[in-house]
């Protein structure tokens, strides 16, 4: 069992001290795969970065712009191009002066069906970041991590100086992550969770819920859900469900019906993975509807 962790006190709108480095403004944008909403990061003092500035919502801007009054933001940091993460990069550059570093939105066509806030579309960062590059301030240095999986041009941020990790949707603590084709690979998520494990950091900050702090065994927690839910994908195609549409409502009777489409695209990443290993097999490309078997 994954050790959840879900307890987070906020009020939406205020800026909380949460550790020596870090301030976290919550925005009011509450929802299935956003749990209490954005957690916008602000780092350092006199001169700050700020990690994902989240949705475009004018109250949250305002919130942000008061926190970092006094002071001078130089870097503004996106994980990836959701909605709920990139798109209030813009405003808050104009508001003030910072310049926006982060990876462009893959631009890989529509999901067959909506998942988290949708994709900033268009979204060009002023500073497309590099594996390993580290951008820093007075007294805190952030390193680049590329960690794919959640989606292609998912980056993570590691504070050097606490040896934390700003882990965006690729790890959260209150559920596990969406992993959803064509924007998703299950593939590339497992390299990415081996990645960030083999870091041994401290703590991990979500862009969602609080954070993590008992880092190695949630980790390890959090791959063995995966390689759970593939050893459940074979037991439903032994059962003779060849079908994504049979396996979900079993698979997941469980969760909430709101999240059993987004767990459809999940199956099949990890039934991509399969075909990939050579586990399972499919007539054509694997797809929502194709038909599966086990090899």
């Amino acid at each position: 069992m994954i050790p959840f962790v879900r307890d987070i006190s906020f009020e939406y709108g205020a800026v909380d001290q949460v550790s020596p480095l870090i301030r976290r403004v919550v925005a009011n944008n509450p929802g299935p795969f956003t749990y209490k909403g954005t957690g916008t990061y602000i780092i350092g003092r006199g001169e700050v970065a700020v990690i994902d500035p989240g949705p475009d919502m004018a109250d949250h801007l305002q919130a942000l712009l008061r926190a970092v009054e006094g002071e001078r933001v130089t870097h503004i940091l996106t994980t990836h191009t959701h909605m709920d993460h990139s798109p209030l990069s813009v405003a808050l550059a104009k508001g003030t002066g910072a310049t926006i570093y982060g990876r462009a939105d893959p631009a890989l066509g529509p999901s067959a069906v909506r998942v988290e806030e949708g994709g900033d579309a268009g979204f060009v960062p002023d500073v497309a970041v590099a594996e390993g590059q580290r951008l820093a301030g007075p007294g805190w240095t952030l390193e680049a991590i590329e960690t794919p999986g959640h989606i292609s041009n998912h980056i993570c941020y590691a504070l050097i100086e606490e040896n934390a990790l700003f882990s965006g949707d690729h790890v959260m603590g209150w559920s596990t992550t969406v992993i959803s084709p064509p924007h998703g690979d299950m593939s590339d998520y497992y390299k990415s969770l081996d990645k960030v494990a083999a870091r041994g950091f401290a703590t991990l900050w979500p862009t969602h819920g609080p954070p993590i702090t008992e880092v190695a065994p949630f980790l390890a927690a959090y791959k063995a859900h995966r390689l759970d839910r593939e050893r459940q994908i074979l037991e439903q195609l032994a059962k003779g469900h060849s079908r994504i549409a049979e396996m979900v409502p079993e698979m997941y009777a469980a969760v909430d019906p709101r999240l059993h489409p987004a767990a459809a695209n999940s199956v099949l990443a990890h039934i991509i993975h399969l075909t990939r290993e050579g586990v399972i097999t499919t007539d054509g490309a694997p797809g929502p509807g194709s038909a599966y078997r086990l090899a």
